[in-house]
């Protein structure tokens, strides 16, 4: 496979971008290899600077659930970037959207629209302090929550495939104010809840984790964690940057029926462009300024490119009355499929898939939680998503992480990535 131009720009980039890239697993480290520089996308393909082509399950990390370029999430876009990108002020695009948004999800009365999961996230845990005047919070080893200094202890998704959990620059008295409990242990929340009485401010939580590879919750988890915050008096955060539309119209929340205090949302509600937004009951979400006094601003936030993808990506979803029932259909083909060959190729691995998001862990342990994540033999990983790469499929480039099938993928394409994933997982025997 021919990566001559890929490789020289990555050169390039280094000259003026930290690593080369503007965010870290995307430099391919984990992999063993330079990244790929992109060139074009559409429906579920891709096709790089060299020209080669893939079928994508990366998705542009979660996003492009109708796959990429959907001529009418691009003509949406082109009409309304025709009266202006951006205007640092009020527009019908973010009432509408923040009305859909609220009507689809069970538990938003009212939402804020950010730019970011990270500041999605961010706004939330303060609006957590904020109500109950507590400084703590509980989050899971292994959930990304992005790149806020609260966050970073014990991350997933780069920090993990990097082995550096806690990133230097985050200073030890915010540090202290985060405590991390095991993903899928009700005991270990609890714990930490009874050291900590009255000190606790908010629960964050990927309801179904993506940034340590695709991780389900066990029966009950959610369940005991609601009960839980109700007792204490702790705000509850679902984390559904990656699962908001993606699980279901409601999200994971609707898929598991439970309803968290507050909700952060980004990825699908963009449609591909940067966009983020965290919403819940409307007594908790009264206390963001101005019509209270927690303070949240920024200037491209709700913008019309952002607010448009997102309407019309959701405005897809909705005429569809089967939409999720065939990407399960789908998702559940390439699980069975991949799931035969390692069977019958003896490899030791073990998938995850939730709807239309999966992994494939290389390892023989039940995958439910961090530590089990790590017992993934990260050199097969690689060795597999190389092999798969000169398959034309492109994958994440990092075992800790989710992949994902669009309404894009076609049947022809499932299959071809079945046949594909059986070479690869040749190649890797062969190898050792």
């Amino acid at each position: 496979m021919n990566t001559k131009t890929s490789n020289s720009l990555f050169e390039r980039a280094k000259q003026s971008i930290p690593g080369g890239v503007n965010s870290p697993v995307r430099a391919f480290k984990s992999v063993g290899r330079n990244p790929l520089f992109i060139a074009k996308a559409a429906g579920a393909k891709l096709w790089d600077v060299d020209g080669n082509e893939y079928i994508d399950y990366v998705g542009t990390w979660g996003p492009a659930i109708l796959g990429h370029a959907h001529p009418r999430v691009i003509e949406a876009i082109r009409k309304v970037a025709m009266d202006g990108t951006s205007f640092g002020a009020p527009t019908e695009l973010e009432v509408k959207m923040a009305e859909l948004i609220c009507r689809l999800v069970p538990s938003v009365e009212m939402v804020r629209m950010v730019n970011s999961g990270t500041e999605a996230t961010m706004s939330a845990i303060r609006l957590a302090r904020a109500l109950t005047g507590r400084e703590k919070i509980i989050k899971c080893e292994g959930c990304y929550h992005g790149h806020g200094d609260s966050f970073l202890i014990k991350a997933g998704s780069g920090a993990m495939t990097f082995g550096v959990p806690d990133s230097p620059g985050v200073p030890s008295a915010i540090a202290r104010l985060t405590l991390t409990a095991r993903f899928n242990s009700i005991e270990s929340v609890k714990e930490i809840v009874d050291q900590n009485k009255h000190e606790i401010a908010a629960i964050i939580v990927e309801p179904v984790v993506g940034n340590m590879g695709c991780v389900p919750p066990v029966d009950g988890f959610l369940e005991n964690l609601r009960s839980l915050c109700t007792k204490e008096g702790i705000i509850l955060i679902f984390d559904e940057v990656m699962t908001g539309f993606r699980l279901a119209l409601g999200g994971a929340q609707e898929r598991y029926n439970i309803q968290p205090d507050l909700t952060t949302f980004g990825k699908i509600i963009g449609g591909g462009l940067p966009v983020g937004a965290y919403g819940g009951r409307g007594d908790i979400m009264q206390i963001v300024a101005p019509s209270g006094p927690m303070y949240q601003a920024g200037t491209l936030s709700g913008n019309p490119l952002a607010m448009t993808a997102g309407f019309e990506t959701l405005s897809v979803i909705l005429e569809d009355e089967k939409f999720y029932q065939k990407l399960e259909k789908k998702s559940q083909a390439l699980e069975v499929g991949f799931a035969e060959n390692v069977r019958s190729l003896g490899i030791p691995a073990t998938s995850n898939r939730i709807g239309s998001m999966s992994t494939l862990f290389f390892t023989s342990s039940n995958v439910r939680d961090y530590q089990s994540a790590l017992t993934s033999d990260t050199k097969r990983y690689a060795a597999y998503f190389n092999a798969m790469l000169e398959e034309g499929i492109y994958l994440a480039p990092s075992q800790f992480e989710a992949g994902f099938v669009s309404s894009a993928h076609t049947d022809e394409m499932i299959e071809k990535t079945i046949r594909a994933n059986r070479k690869a997982l040749e190649r890797t025997l062969r190898a050792e």
